[in-house]
């Protein structure tokens, strides 16, 4: 099938919860069926489909019931994930992760973890616990369904700055650090930046603090760690606002790649 220009970014799309290939079927949960009947979709409209785990295709709507939907699957293709990208985060206000979830998603962030900083115990009322690890995949399904991209974040539960050091993954390690002698664009003008993203998946870690700032044993467990300290700017940002900005330029650097 041969779309026409634009014609993705206007069809009904939707996540699965199961892996699926074109010439079968697969079923959608409650939400999806849901937000069908709110959109006032009918049985034989074409809608786009993603698993979150690099397919993406589309089909036509079969069934629509009260609790769930079965697309017939015309089209099946798969998306090679970006350059990845870390981000450890800090357990912070509900609804301000919530929003850095969807933003971060639309900027094909790789992995999310949240971090119980010290100063993240003081935040009330915060984003932890599974219904709220829920909540967070539902809000990034939503934006991987506006975006048409290939792939979910791969979601962690929240942790300890230990285990989530501990957990790390190979690579280039920055954290947020107002004042710091170093800036992301000093990174991504470096060698270093066009040997990361030369490598490909040789991802990048971005760590940012809670409100208030790091704690000075934080900052030295996170330095002791591998994580080279810089700054966006002069102005103290929130954390939310922080990790987008941060999350942008680094997406942009390893982009620019030829071999990306």
């Amino acid at each position: 099938m041969v779309e026409r220009p634009g014609a993705a970014v206007s069809l009904p799309t939707f996540v699965t919860d199961e892996p699926f290939a074109s010439q079968g079927a697969v079923t959608l949960g409650e939400d999806a069926a849901h937000h069908m009947r709110v959109r006032r979709l009918e049985t034989g409209t074409r809608v786009g489909l993603l698993d979150g785990a690099g397919t993406r295709g589309d089909g036509i709507l079969t069934q629509l019931a009260k609790r769930h939907a079965v697309v017939s699957v015309e089209r099946a293709e798969s998306v090679e994930p970006a350059p990845p990208v870390h981000l450890l985060l800090p357990v912070a206000d509900k609804e301000r992760m919530l929003w850095l979830a969807e933003k971060a998603t639309e900027l094909e962030l790789t992995s999310w973890r949240p971090v119980l900083y010290k100063r993240s115990r003081h935040v009330n009322p915060r984003g932890e616990g599974p219904t709220f690890q829920q909540k967070v995949r539902t809000r990034m399904a939503s934006a991987l369904e506006q975006s048409r991209g290939g792939w979910l974040p791969v979601i962690h539960p929240e942790a300890t700055l230990e285990h989530a050091l501990a957990a790390r993954p190979e690579g280039p390690a920055f954290v947020l650090q107002q004042g710091a002698d170093a800036g992301l664009a000093a990174w991504a003008a470096s060698t270093a930046a066009r040997e990361s993203a030369a490598a490909g998946m040789l991802g990048v870690t971005l760590a940012v603090g809670p409100e208030g700032g790091f704690e000075p044993a934080e900052l030295e467990a996170l330095e002791a760690s591998g994580f080279t300290p810089i700054a966006l700017g002069r102005s103290i940002l929130r954390f939310e606002t922080a990790a987008l900005a941060a999350l942008a330029a680094t997406r942009a650097v390893l982009d620019s790649s030829p071999s990306a």
